[in-house]
């Protein structure tokens, strides 16, 4: 069934979001590779990665549903030079934030619709982002609890660098 032209503009928004998340993560990438961490920059791109799958869940499903998927301006990430590693992980966290209440609103725009097809990726978004949020927020307290110890964070570095390596395309 296809959605209306309103909601097919929400969801074309949470495309573009999705998009200008993978650019954020990009952007701290590049901030973690300017302090020698080559593992946290690893992990950070993966994170960009994953959000282009989004988008293309996105993306699949308004055209499943016969509707158009646009990408919208996308802005340059906000983040400034010379962060620490806790200041990356937190503008994450604060990233994911903004995303998990775009998708909470979206959520509630398709049920206020009454457009019921599409709980089942609003479930998975859901899902999806306690689990992202729960991560970074579990690096931020590492990062807290080893503080500026140089070790603790080139270990914290090598263990991030262990994360598996995934395409950009939405496995369903």
């Amino acid at each position: 069934m296809k959605m209306s032209a309103d909601l097919e503009k929400k969801f074309q928004a949470q495309v573009t979001m999705e998009f200008e998340a993978s650019l954020t993560y990009r952007q701290l990438a590049i901030e973690a590779e300017e302090q020698d961490l080559p593992g946290i920059a690893a992990w950070l791109r993966h994170q960009a990665d994953e959000e282009i799958v989004h988008a293309n869940k996105f993306i699949d499903h308004l055209a499943d549903r016969d509707n158009h998927a646009a990408i919208g301006d996308i802005p340059a990430p906000g983040v400034k030079r010379g962060l620490s590693v806790l200041e990356i992980f937190e503008a994450a966290l604060a990233h994911e934030q903004k995303v998990s209440e775009s998708i909470r609103e979206l959520y509630r725009e398709a049920d206020a619709e009454g457009d019921y097809d599409s709980r089942p990726l609003l479930n998975w978004f859901v899902d999806e982002q306690i689990e992202e949020e729960a991560t970074v927020s579990e690096i931020i307290g590492r990062v807290k609890l080893v503080g500026d110890d140089g070790s603790g964070i080139l270990r914290l570095d090598a263990e991030l660098s262990q994360r598996p390596e995934e395409g950009t395309e939405a496995d369903d």
